[in-house]
């Protein structure tokens, strides 16, 4: 049971946040960045691309929305700017979405599989 798959987030791999962060320190003067993808994707997406990837291509098989599992106050839409820490730190990320939820679902199986 899930609540709403319409929202849409800016998902991003924690490796690369890290990576924005250490080149944040190597700056001579502190300042603000956003650190982010710049792209968003719906929660249906990724429950999609996470079905597909465990080989279950048909999620809505396995999946139902139930209303007291929706956020009262959903936010539909978040995604930053990641503009000027690609300009002033050169970073980008290194990982895209439909490869960060393929890291995941192998993740969840391999820790699945260990408990087999």
């Amino acid at each position: 049971m899930l609540g709403n798959l319409d929202f849409k987030r800016d998902w991003g791999f924690a490796g690369d946040y890290v990576k924005a962060m250490w080149l944040m320190l190597q700056q001579d003067e502190p300042d603000d960045y956003v650190v982010a993808t710049g792209e968003t994707h719906s929660g249906e997406e990724l429950v999609s691309l996470a079905f597909a990837e465990a080989g279950l291509d048909d999620w809505k098989q396995y999946v139902r929305q139930d209303q007291k599992f929706f956020r009262p106050a959903e936010v539909d839409l978040l995604m930053g700017d990641p503009s000027k820490a690609q300009q002033k730190l050169g970073w980008t990320r290194d990982v895209d979405f439909p490869t960060l939820v393929k890291m995941m679902v192998e993740n969840d199986l391999r820790i699945e599989g260990a408990k087999v």
